[in-house]
């Protein structure tokens, strides 16, 4: 009996699955590209001014309400805020990657509870500026603020739940959940410029037409991360190659706005006042 040995042959399914670790591998470096810069501005306008106690110096870049005289617990508020949004979006970082979560599983945990204490003190803080404070810069705004904030706090309620019960794979699904509406303020600013870079001009918008963009980009900050979210791990569990490479496309789409979003912002909204 002969045995013949065809030359091997790539298959749709898993020239799909290569297209879409491969896109997603690409989202995450430009998501660390951003987010690093968005750190590393907090640390070096917020972090030095709040640290030699220039407290009215936050000022220096154009805010709704940051430092405001005679206001202790207000400003406290903000700068807490502020500060431990860099730890909790560089824990954040750190929980993604996964050689992390392999190698230092310890550390992964440790982190892992760092990641959701800071994501809820921060969705309570910025509920509380909003409208305690009144740090609001319209009621669409608002909404979309307290939104966010409530999904932070219920995704991390699941994180925390499944987590405590063992099950690795509903905490996984809930833990990146968490991660993309706690990355909503990130987001939101990476809209804005990509909108401001490519949408103006590609779609002549008129000063008319922002009242229609700006709950947009508000409400989108978190609900599109979110929606690509779904559709990235509805491609990874289906056996369909063309869905795959589709839902790779969508991603690669998505990661072109952000990287543009992303190099708007570190040019024009945080080394100028560096």
């Amino acid at each position: 009996m002969s045995v013949s040995i065809s030359p091997t042959r790539t298959s749709p399914q898993s020239s799909g699955a290569f297209f879409l670790k491969a896109a997603t591998r690409l989202w995450f470096a430009t998501a660390l590209v951003g987010q690093t810069g968005f750190i590393l501005f907090i640390l070096g306008f917020y972090g030095t001014r709040t640290i030699t106690g220039q407290f009215s110096a936050w000022n220096d870049k154009p805010l709704l309400t940051g430092h405001v005289e005679g206001d202790f617990a207000g400003n406290l508020v903000f700068a807490a805020h502020v500060l431990l949004a860099a730890v909790m979006t560089l824990s954040g970082l750190i929980q993604l990657i996964p050689n992390i979560r392999k190698s230092a599983p310890r550390l992964h945990r440790i982190n892992g509870r760092i990641f959701l204490l800071l994501a809820v003190i921060l969705a309570m803080t910025g509920i509380w500026m909003t409208w305690i404070r009144g740090s609001q810069a319209s009621f669409d705004s608002a909404i979309a603020v307290s939104l966010n904030g409530v999904l932070i706090l219920v995704f991390s309620a699941f994180t925390i739940r499944h987590a405590v019960r063992r099950r690795i794979r509903d905490h996984e699904i809930w833990a990146l959940r968490l991660f993309m509406v706690a990355a909503g303020v990130w987001f939101f600013r990476v809209f804005i410029m990509a909108w401001s870079l490519i949408g103006r001009g590609m779609f002549k918008a008129s000063p008319d037409l922002q009242p229609v963009i700006d709950p947009v980009l508000e409400f989108g900050s978190y609900m599109i991360p979110l929606l690509l979210l779904e559709l990235w791990r509805a491609a990874r569990a289906s056996r369909s190659g063309m869905m795959k490479t589709a839902v790779a496309l969508l991603i690669l789409f998505a990661t072109g706005l952000m990287a543009t979003g992303v190099f708007g912002t570190i040019k024009m909204m945080w080394l100028p006042y560096l």
